[in-house]
Order: structure tokens, then C-alpha cells, then sequence
């Protein structure tokens, strides 16, 4: 008889979170700064409320979309089996931080302003070859797949997606880095005029991540272009988001516009704001708390039990490697 041993991180299929709930932490992080946090347990059941009751109104539906043809891609049975149903599209697609169109979990109909097309994506800093993509030339340049990941929210909540893309070590390989570059930087889209808060000056616009170049080479660091096997949503980053599932969710930069290598360590949107509690890692924890509020477990949107957080978000058998060595830094946090 054939036995499949799963592996830590899997979660099963019947389990993954659906596609209607996936979370907006935006609200949340934008009182962390000026306002004491209540416990974790008080947060994600008034998110819940707030998800249940009626929050956000339906966003208006989308123009077709030039990429629509390549979805439902290819399912990778590497990431595909879990051990939490997928997170409804109902939920995720109207529960998302995308804090350029306000800080509130509700900005589904509001992302609806950000245009996606014509859309380019430069490549480039200490590189042998920097390229511009036009993004839909990118998409279908390269092999799209589908993979379950688990996202761990540092509000301590968490859902299951299922993504659709491409690895970043894909891309990255295409513009050939030079040995020096230690680094990778990403930034987003810069537009006031479609993106309110962006006219909010105090905070440090364009929304900026990070990775290590080793980072960015794993396996599981995916550069995400659809969800649910349809393209992105706006909400969700499109036309182009990070996931690198081990790390807490806001190091998965959305509407990526520009990535460059480099030999100095980038410093994030979230760093830059308050570096005392979110630092240039992320990665996460169940040991290691927030300054305000444990790790140790997490809220499940769709049902709102709490479960235990796994190290490295369960996916510590992949990345644990990355970090060997490393002595001195808060790699949790």
C-alpha cells in the first residue's frame, strides 16, 4: 500500500482557508504606534465581528483582465496539501491591510482605484543584466503554478491561500546578480492622487521590504500574480506581491513596481516606523512575543479558534538553514 508522509508545514486541503476571508491587519497596525494594544484574544474577535457583521461592501467587479487565459494554473503538489481548509474568497478579498488606501481592514472597494494597467516591474542595482517587465510579457514568460501557503499576520491571526505565480529565484535569475549584492529591496507603487494615505507625508512612502539574497533563493519565496486561480486582486497586491509564508505578513510587499539588489540591508516600511517591534526579519515565532502581545498562538478567521503558532510559521524544515550562524540579530521580531 502507498503511504504520503506529510511534512510539517502541510496543512490539509480540506482545511485551507476559503477565498472570502483573508484579513486586513491595516487597522490594527495603524493604531500600534499611538495606541496601547489590547490582548490578542480581545483584537481578533472584535476583527472577527467587525468581518462578520457587515464591514466592508463588495468590491465592484473588474475589467477583464489581459492575463485571465493563464489561470487556473498548474497545482504544485509540493505546496498543496494542508491541514486547514483554504480561506473562502469572500473573506480574504474583503478582509486585507493595503494601509496606501487607509488603515482599516475594509479597503476592498477603495484598492478598486489603483490601476494595474500598463504595469512594469524594473530589475536591477548590482545585476549583470537589469530588465524593465512589462508585467503582462513577465507573466508569460514565466511558469506559473499554484501553491497553498499558510500567512501568519503579526495582529496574531492567520489564513490558508491559495497563490498562484511564480519563485522570485525565477526572476532573479534572469538579471543575473553579481556575487557582491548580499540583499534584495522592494517597492511599491507611489501615486497620492489614487492612493489617500499616501498624501499622508509623516509615514515613509513608497511601502518598502526586504530579503537576504539567500532568502529570496529559497524555494518557498514566491512572487505571487493570482489567487483562487483567477488574477490578482487588487486588494490582494496586484499585479505583483511577495509571499514568503515563514515570515510574518507584512513582509509580503504588495503591488511591486521596482526590486533591486544591493549590498546594504534595506529598511522596511514597518522598521522605519517603529523598529523597536518590527524589525528587518520577521520571522516567526510562537517564542518569541510581540512587545505588546504574545505569539504563542493565533486566531483562525474563518472560525476563530485558536490554535498554536508553529515555528517559522511551520515551514522551519525549509528555512531553518537560512538562519544557522546568524548570531546578534533578533531574527523573531
Amino acid at each position: 500500500m502507498w503511504i504520503r508522509r506529510t511534512r510539517g508545514w502541510e496543512i490539509p486541503e480540506r482545511e485551507i482557508t476559503p477565498e472570502h476571508l483573508v484579513l486586513d491587519r491595516r487597522a490594527l497596525m495603524a493604531g500600534a504606534l499611538g495606541v496601547a494594544a489590547t490582548p490578542v484574544a480581545a483584537r481578533a474577535d472584535g476583527l472577527l465581528g467587525g468581518l462578520f457583521g457587515g464591514g466592508s461592501k463588495t468590491a465592484a467587479p473588474e475589467a477583464p483582465d489581459p492575463g485571465a487565459d493563464l489561470y487556473p494554473a498548474r497545482s504544485n503538489p509540493a505546496f498543496a496539501v494542508t491541514d486547514r481548509p483554504d480561506t473562502p474568497f469572500k473573506v480574504s478579498s474583503t478582509y486585507n491591510n493595503f494601509y496606501e488606501f487607509g488603515f482599516s481592514k475594509s479597503i476592498a472597494d477603495e484598492a478598486q482605484r489603483l490601476p494595474i494597467r500598463p504595469w512594469t516591474v524594473s530589475v536591477g542595482g548590482m545585476v549583470e543584466a537589469p530588465q524593465t517587465f512589462d508585467i503582462d510579457a513577465l507573466l508569460r514568460a514565466m511558469p506559473l503554478e499554484e501553491r497553498v501557503y499558510r500567512l501568519r499576520c503579526v495582529e496574531a491571526w492567520s489564513m490558508v491561500i491559495p497563490w498562484t505565480g511564480f519563485p522570485l529565484a525565477a526572476l532573479l535569475a534572469r538579471v543575473k546578480p553579481l556575487s557582491g549584492a548580499k540583499y534584495v529591496r522592494f517597492e511599491t507603487f507611489l501615486d497620492p492622487k489614487i492612493a489617500p494615505a499616501q498624501k499622508q507625508t509623516w509615514y515613509p512612502w513608497p511601502y518598502v521590504e526586504g530579503l537576504t539574497v539567500a532568502e529570496a533563493n529559497n524555494d518557498l519565496a514566491f512572487l505571487v500574480t493570482g489567487a483562487y486561480g483567477k488574477p490578482l486582486a487588487r486588494q490582494f497586491g496586484a499585479p505583483l506581491r511577495l509571499a514568503v509564508p515563514w515570515k510574518y505578513g507584512f513582509k509580503s510587499i504588495k503591488s511591486i513596481t521596482k526590486i533591486t539588489l544591493t549590498d546594504t540591508r534595506p529598511v522596511s516600511y514597518w522598521e522605519a516606523l517603529q523598529a523597536s517591534e518590527y524589525g528587518f526579519w520577521a520571522n516567526v515565532n510562537p517564542q518569541v512575543p510581540h512587545p505588546r502581545w504574545s505569539q504563542a498562538d493565533e486566531q483562525i478567521v474563518t472560525t476563530g479558534e485558536r490554535v498554536p503558532t508553529l515555528l517559522y510559521n511551520g515551514y522551519a524544515d525549509q528555512v531553518a538553514g537560512l538562519y544557522s550562524g546568524i548570531t546578534g540579530e533578533k531574527l523573531f521580531m
